[in-house]
Formats: C-alpha cells, sequence, structure tokens
C-alpha cells in the first residue's frame, strides 16, 4: 500500500474535500470515486445526485455512464433530467459540483471545446454536457485534473464553464449565484483562488517541489505563504478505492 497511481492520488485528495451531508452533482470517472470513497469513509451522509435524474444513488457497482441502470439502486428519488437541473441545481440546492476538463486557466476557467480557434480547432472536445450550469450554479465547485502545461494555460481556448472569468469582481457582476471552483485537485498538489480569484498553489503531494509545479502550469504561478503537504493515502483508503469502488482498474489505473 506504499504505492499509488497518480489517479488514485487525486481521487483520495479530491474526496477529503467533501463535507458530510454535501450534496454533490457528480458524474462518472473520478469524481464518482471520489464522492463513493468520501461515503465509505469520513462523509457517510453524502448525497450523490446524478445529471440523468438520479438523487440519493448508493451504487451496488462501478457506474460506466451518467445512465448506468445501476444508479438506481437504493437511491432516494428518480426525476428527469429537467427537474435536476431546474428544480435542484438553479434553486441552490446542490453544494458540490465536481467538474474536469481539457484546460483550466489562470482563474479557474474550464475548457472542454475545442483546442485552438473555435471555427479551425486542432482538436474538437466533447462539450460542456452540464457543467457550464454546474459551475455557475453550484454552491461550490472542485476540479479534478492531471497537472501538465498543457492542461493548464494563461487563459483557455474557449471558455465552456465560467470560473471567476477575469477575476471575482467580474463573475460577481455576471449575475450567476455559485461561489465557483474552490480547488483544484491535480497529481502534484491542489491550487485554491485567491481574494481575486487567480489560482495559487495552496498544498504539494508528498515528494512534490514547488519547482515542478510551475514548471507544468503555463502562468507565473503564485505560492501560498502557508503552503502546507497532503497527507498520503492510508491503507484503507487505497483498499476501498481497489477492492471495492474500481477492483477492475478502470480509472484508477
Amino acid at each position: 500500500m506504499n504505492t499509488y497511481t497518480a489517479a488514485e492520488l487525486m481521487t483520495i485528495n479530491a474526496a477529503r474535500l467533501l463535507r458530510d451531508h454535501d450534496v454533490v452533482f457528480v458524474g462518472v470517472g473520478l469524481p464518482n470515486l471520489a464522492c463513493n470513497l468520501a461515503q465509505r469513509t469520513h462523509a457517510p451522509n453524502l448525497v450523490l445526485v446524478y445529471e440523468a435524474g438520479v438523487i440519493g444513488a448508493r451504487p451496488s457497482r462501478l457506474p460506466l455512464s451518467i445512465g448506468d441502470p445501476t444508479l438506481v439502486s437504493g437511491a432516494a428519488s428518480v426525476c428527469s433530467m429537467y427537474d435536476i437541473f431546474s428544480l435542484y441545481l438553479q434553486r441552490g440546492l446542490i453544494d458540490v459540483g465536481f467538474l474536469g476538463g481539457a484546460q483550466i486557466d489562470r482563474f479557474g476557467n474550464i475548457n472542454a471545446t475545442v483546442i485552438g480557434d473555435y471555427f479551425h480547432p486542432k482538436v474538437r472536445l466533447p462539450g460542456s454536457g452540464g457543467s457550464m450550469e454546474i459551475a455557475a450554479w453550484a454552491n461550490r465547485c472542485y476540479i479534478i485534473t492531471p497537472h501538465q502545461k498543457r492542461r493548464f494555460p494563461e487563459r483557455v481556448d474557449f471558455c465552456t464553464s465560467a470560473g471567476f472569468l477575469n477575476g471575482r469582481a467580474e463573475r460577481l457582476a455576471s449575475g450567476v449565484r455559485g461561489s465557483g471552483p474552490q480547488a483544484v485537485v491535480t497529481d502534484l498538489g491542489i491550487l485554491e483562488p485567491d481574494e481575486n480569484g487567480e489560482l495559487i498553489l495552496t498544498a504539494l503531494h508528498p515528494g512534490v517541489t514547488v519547482e515542478q509545479v510551475r514548471a507544468n502550469t503555463g502562468w507565473p504561478l503564485r505560492v501560498a505563504a502557508n503552503l502546507r503537504t497532503t497527507d498520503p493515502p492510508t491503507a484503507a483508503e487505497l483498499r476501498i478505492l481497489r477492492e471495492e469502488l474500481d477492483p477492475q482498474g478502470i480509472y484508477i489505473r
């Protein structure tokens, strides 16, 4: 249990951000693993909400998509996708939105649409799905992604989901209710917004240096005065991930 993958490290640190009784809007992949890990450790009363219309899900196995039938088993409620977005998310009933993306910039804006020019892109990406709404209306958001320079440009090629736009004042003026991204969890550390909404380095994972993080970031990354080191994954956290949540290693390997 002394070794772990980058995906396991990100998942465990993302899970630790969740609080008991949080209502979390979650997709599949690492965010889903993080939520289910939190539910099995320090947050047993976590409420998982899936985009397809499932509230209070307790999946008996790893769901492969947001429409996987296993999400319905043991759920508190099942409704339409319209109801999820209009009656829950937009009314302020979602505490946490978990997001990812191809690019995250200096102010936590997310690109999941195109790399390069929109009309002549180098790469056409899947697009928003529900992430645009989640970024705007969830009370707080967490982002989980590998830390690579190409993923962390100073400015995204296309703003799919709003972080702090060009700063907290601009997000506030836009009229969206959610408080924006509160942490970006990577395989090198954790970034959090400062008073202006700019992402700064607040935590390093064990064995990682500030120089490594800066070398993989596309802007002059500032470092918090009280920079901390995250706790390494515990044997219990790794066992749950590997034996209960993702025994086939679909995501964590």
